[in-house]
């Protein structure tokens, strides 16, 4: 019996070490794709092109709908197409069309705290975009499964409106195919109830639930295909997503045990449907949604019952029978997706526990209740305004919750991104603590892990640093001294207000303390610039942000103007002195200034200075000079350049 598990033991450890390597080799496009027509390292694009494919997916509008975009599938490879405006009239999924535009490869992420648009397409096998200019029906195939999706989704939005509506079609269809409200999207995932709209286990369960018990006095053959037609119309209806798939794989392991006979341990057949998964897609072992799906699945099989237990011991009689289960399931799927949480946004939901406590009665009825709505919006259309007002109300009643605890201060706790080791110890820490075990040396080396990962991330965000993140013709700055945190941003455009929101996200910043914004024509601070910092200084109608004897400082940060008619920027962080200058009349100007009266730690260029400058300022003895931008000239050892799009980072002892 040993041997025999230690030999499956060594094959799962194949597949899933087959999984690892599979899933971190980058995507390579097969001969043929319409990447071949760009020139080698071109990402600005090619000359127009003409190809003919057909639609993945319908065009999805952008969040400030000026744009959508859609994958088309070639006769070799994909490309995401972008048209602006939105076409009309609407494209639908499966139709065949003719395209002309520009065809571009996108660049990769700046920093890896900012998730790229090439990053993004990589994961879905997409080597290219396409910039619709024109474009051409040339065939309606039909596609009976995408036209029932749309139909269910379009009736219930129709009815209900776009949210309560919305929310009832994502629990039959998943939120991945059914078009949400952006904001709507946010504050689910900012109160941490987004997993309740996305297709997975918990739906199908419900489902099951109510099939089974009504096939149980059949006979077996018509009890086993009943039970079969609820989960393919289940997966037809979600689509082969990964969690769908893991899902319906578990239960119809689960059911062909029940039927003959034996009792299948539910840890054994998630780890049967881990395993055949990989075997037959690895790269899911890096899609998100696969994470998510089987840690949560494997926190209520090995946790959940041990918190139970542990509640029921410490409720009061009157409420333990209910309420122990009903912490211990969110409990257990908070914690053991805690290092997921961290390791691919950096921020937790704080009040996570208790919105899926007072969310939990509502989405057993709401979620049977959708699929109820769904099969009479589709059989009986007439019979959908008599059955929806009550689920419109608790779906109303779910929106009304979620919104209110995602408007609550504190509603995303933004902790950072630790470093790949420091997840590896947390989950450690946090599955020794959480398995079912009570060896008091576990139970020590598990806290010991937790207190390391803790201390040295804990560690990581005190530290003085000073970050240049460059894409475009954009630069951010970010200064930090003993967790405060300061912005510079040389655009204060709505694109560089997203970028930095999604620094300090990863960076453990809940908000800055000041935003500089040295856009000479930037407009009033707009709503992003000031969530996003407690105080933003712009420059306005053309004119300078702040003249020499102003200064805008915090605790340990500082920022001052180097001249009368420059933008330059005397930044100071903790003790180190930096000087900032976006362009070439800066430099001019800090020449003028006879910059032997300042000592500076460092200096960032936000151009590519000529042969002369680059004397000048090699004389001038700094220790660090940084430069924005892509330049092939051979620099000294202490001169850094960030690239087209990058970044440098510099810890301020």
């Amino acid at each position: 019996m040993g041997r025999g598990h230690l030999g499956w033991g060594l094959l799962v450890g194949l597949i899933v070490l087959r999984a690892v390597l599979i899933s971190q080799q980058p995507f390579t496009p097969a001969s043929g794709d319409p990447v071949g027509l760009l020139a080698q390292g071109n990402r600005g694009g090619s000359d127009e092109v003409q190809l003919q494919g057909r639609l993945l997916a319908d065009p999805r509008p952008s969040p400030d709908g000026d744009h959508c975009r859609a994958q088309i599938q070639w006769p070799v490879g994909r490309s995401e197409l972008i048209f602006s405006p939105c076409p009309q009239p609407t494209l639908q999924q499966g139709w065949h069309l003719q395209v002309r535009g520009r065809l571009l490869r996108p660049g990769p992420a700046p920093h890896p705290l900012l998730s790229g648009v090439a990053e993004r397409l990589q994961r879905q096998h997409v080597a290219t975009q396409l910039r619709v200019q024109e474009w051409t029906l040339l065939r309606r195939p039909p596609t009976p499964v995408a036209d029932l999706r749309r139909l269910l989704a379009q009736r219930l939005m129709q009815a209900a409106g776009p949210e309560r509506g919305g929310v009832l079609a994502a629990l039959v269809l998943g939120s991945a195919v059914v078009p949400l409200p952006a904001d709507l999207r946010e504050a689910f995932r900012s109160a941490g109830l987004s997993h309740a709209l996305a297709a997975s286990g918990f739906h199908l369960s419900v489902l099951l639930g109510a099939v089974l018990p009504l096939a149980r006095p059949l006979p077996r053959l018509p009890r086993l295909l009943l039970a079969c037609s609820a989960m393919g119309l289940f997966l037809l209806l979600a689509g082969p997503q990964p969690s769908v798939l893991r899902a319906v794989l578990m239960a119809a392991i689960a059911l062909a045990a029940l039927e003959s006979g034996r009792r299948g341990r539910p840890g054994a057949i998630l780890a049967v449907s881990v395993v055949v998964l990989l075997l037959l897609r690895p790269r899911w072992l890096a899609a998100l949604g696969f994470q998510f799906s089987v840690v949560a699945t494997a926190a209520l099989v090995f946790s959940a019952g041990t918190l139970q237990q542990g509640w029921q011991q410490h409720l009061p009689s009157w409420c333990r029978s209910w309420l122990a289960p009903a912490l211990a399931v969110p409990l257990a799927a908070c914690l053991w997706t805690l290092p997921l949480q961290l390791l691919h946004f950096g921020v937790v939901p704080s009040y996570a526990l208790l919105v899926n406590l007072l969310a939990a009665p509502l989405l057993t009825p709401l979620t049977l209740g959708a699929m109820l709505l769904a099969l009479v919006a589709v059989l009986l259309p007439p019979l959908l305004g008599l059955l929806l007002p009550p689920l419109a109300g608790l779906a109303g009643l779910l929106v009304l919750l979620v919104r209110s605890v995602a408007a609550l201060p504190m509603a995303q706790w933004q902790l950072g991104r630790p470093a790949p080791l420091l997840v590896l110890l947390l989950a450690l820490g946090l599955v020794g603590l959480l398995l079912p075990r009570r060896r008091r040396d576990q139970h020590r080396m598990a806290a010991a892990l937790l207190a390391v990962a803790c201390s040295m991330h804990l560690v990581a965000l005190q530290a003085d640093q000073l970050l240049l993140v460059h894409q475009g013709s954009r630069d951010l700055l970010v200064a930090r001294h003993r967790g405060r945190s300061a912005l510079v941003a040389t655009h204060a455009d709505a694109f560089s207000c997203h970028q930095g929101r999604k620094l300090a996200q990863g960076l453990g910043v809940q908000r800055f303390d000041w935003a500089l914004l040295l856009d000479p024509l930037a407009p009033d601070p707009p709503q992003c610039w000031s969530s996003l910092a407690g105080f933003v200084l712009a420059s306005a109608d053309g004119s300078l942000p702040f003249r020499p004897g102003q200064r805008l400082e915090s605790d340990g940060l500082r920022a001052e103007p180097l001249a009368m008619v420059s933008r330059g920027v005397q930044l100071t962080v903790g003790h180190r002195h930096w000087l900032l200058l976006p362009d070439r009349q800066d430099l001019w100007a800090w020449r003028d200034q006879r910059p032997g009266r300042w000592r500076f730690d460092g200096v960032w260029l936000g151009f590519a200075p000529r042969t002369h400058e680059q004397q000048w300022v090699e004389r001038q003895g700094l220790p660090q000079v940084w430069i924005s931008g892509e330049t092939r000239h051979r620099w000294p050892s202490h001169w850094r350049a960030s690239g087209a799009s990058g970044s440098l980072q510099q810890v301020l002892g």
